[in-house]
């Protein structure tokens, strides 16, 4: 099984990914954990990107994409291998990612087109300003326009892509729960 933990920055997609593996490992599963951007040479130049003022422009958006799109095709494999050894996938972002982030949805479908999707997808869905305030200040997605339309975007594909939704406004703990709760109902555990 293909996971996805989806959701704006600030959302505690990193903090539940570790918990969920945790958690499930404690269950008696092989669990690989993946991350987008990854450790590859587009993954690192994503992270640099990640930090430049323009970051949020949509000219940079398209960058981005494009090297999200790279970055993804290069973490296939490591999927495929792992599903091929019945391990869960566990993924801080998909190609979702680029859906909700950059604006030209019809050229993010081209571009990820050979991409595998999630079978499952949990969207931590969290209120702007309180995402806002989560954040370490690393990149330029502290813009609460940019963050609420980013938000938007998700609900949206929640709705037409059958996303299971966790209300990322309560605790730690009630988020990872309510986590485990979907995912109870999915995998023998």
């Amino acid at each position: 099984m293909y996971l996805c933990l989806e959701g704006i920055d600030g959302s505690g997609k990193s903090t539940q990914l570790a918990m969920l593996g945790e958690w499930l490992e404690k269950c008696g599963l092989e669990v690989l954990r993946v991350y987008e951007p990854t450790e590859s040479p587009p993954g690192q130049l994503i992270r640099e990107m990640l930090t430049d003022p323009r970051a949020t422009t949509p000219h940079f958006q398209r960058i981005l994409g494009l090297l999200f799109a790279a970055d993804r095709m290069m973490l296939m494999d490591r999927i495929g291998e792992a599903e091929k050894q019945e391990k869960i996938v566990i993924s801080d972002r998909s190609f979702y990612s680029s859906l909700a982030y950059q604006s030209d949805p019809d050229w993010i479908l081209e571009i990820n087109r050979h991409i595998k999707k999630p079978d499952l997808v949990i969207l931590l869905d969290v209120d702007v300003e309180q995402a806002i305030n989560r954040f370490e200040g690393k990149d330029h997605f502290e813009n609460p326009e940019f963050l609420g339309k980013v938000r938007k975007n998700y609900l949206k594909l929640a709705q037409n892509h059958n996303f299971s939704v966790v209300n990322a406004n309560h605790s730690v703990r009630k988020v990872h729960e309510d986590i485990k709760t979907i995912l109870s109902s999915r995998i023998r555990i």
